[in-house]
């Protein structure tokens, strides 16, 4: 990619960031060029469609995720460990205002742009579920679907303005729903 070319990609994905945080997943591609100082077709040639440009965004996001569970894989207490990832994704999940709902539906269609990232999400987290399992921390009646799916919804609860102040303790719900206490 010529110099030019990589900093006005730089520059689409800062100002897509900004957007997006201000106006969630739904936010205008033509806002997003406008703001850029480019036109829609440079933007579609840099992101050909709007999950191209939200993998762009949280590929950075996703990889670090994926990196924490492989390295909660060796952590302590297999139990904390499987908190640990779920809060971290939580955090994930709040960043981007609607980026739950996305990644579901993305998880299921191999020819999104974020499958792969969903798919590394699931797999990490089925392996640190496993891990807790193993040592009989985790309920043994659960699978990495299962739990996608609880991370999936609480990510969506926590996304509506009605239920965002109760995070935390729909969190502890879901967390105490899948550990053995």
């Amino acid at each position: 990619m010529r110099a030019d070319a990589k900093k006005n990609y730089s520059h689409v994905l800062s100002v897509a960031r900004e957007v997006v945080s201000e106006h969630g997943v739904n936010a205008s591609m033509r806002d997003i060029a406008r703001r850029s100082g480019v036109g829609l077709a440079t933007l579609l040639r840099h992101f050909p469609t709007r999950e191209a440009l939200y993998e762009a965004l949280l590929c950075t996001n996703l990889d670090a995720l994926t990196q924490k569970a492989s390295e909660l894989e060796t952590a302590g207490s297999p139990g904390e460990a499987l908190v640990s990832w779920l809060r971290e994704w939580l955090e994930f999940a709040q960043s981007y205002k609607g980026v739950v709902t996305l990644m579901a539906s993305a998880h299921s269609n191999p020819d999104s742009a974020l499958y792969a990232s969903c798919a590394a999400i699931h797999s990490a987290s089925a392996r640190l579920l496993a891990r807790a399992q193993a040592t009989g921390s985790a309920r043994a009646d659960m699978s990495g679907d299962d739990l996608f799916a609880l991370m999936t919804a609480l990510g969506w609860a926590v996304d509506q303005p009605s239920f965002a102040p109760r995070a935390d303790h729909l969190f502890q719900l879901i967390a105490s729903a899948i550990l053995n206490n």
